[in-house]
């Protein structure tokens, strides 16, 4: 490997490499970066949501639906641990109707998630 080095008063500076050597290096510096980014995920509390979740509440879909779907929670099952009408959650669901703060709290609750990931 031709590597040039750099000196100031005898001690080496900088280290000068070949282009792919260098492009090389970056590339393992960022897989680690991401091993450790991952890593660090695994440990922490949160919640890791699939793709298939994510694009969905991206592209705009009912977030009250694609939660309780992904909890495999009928209407039925959510309404009842709300103690709400299962045609009120229908509605919230299909834009017909806006839930109070309330709602959404026991809503958010029932599925496991804070308000926020609701509003």
């Amino acid at each position: 490997m031709s590597v040039q080095f750099i000196e100031n008063n005898g001690q080496r500076q900088y280290a000068v490499v070949p282009m792919h050597i260098y492009t090389d290096l970056l590339e393992k510096a960022e897989m680690l970066e991401d091993v450790a980014a991952y890593e660090k995920a695994k440990l922490d509390d949160d919640e890791l949501v699939p793709s298939d979740v994510a694009y969905r509440l991206i592209d705009g879909e009912n977030k009250i639906k694609v939660w309780r779907e992904y909890r495999k929670m009928t209407q039925i099952e959510l309404s009842e641990q709300c103690g709400m009408a299962q045609a009120t959650i229908a509605q919230m669901e299909s834009g017909k109707r806006t839930g109070s703060i309330t709602a959404l709290k026991k809503i958010a609750a029932a599925l496991r998630l804070d308000l926020d990931d609701l509003v």
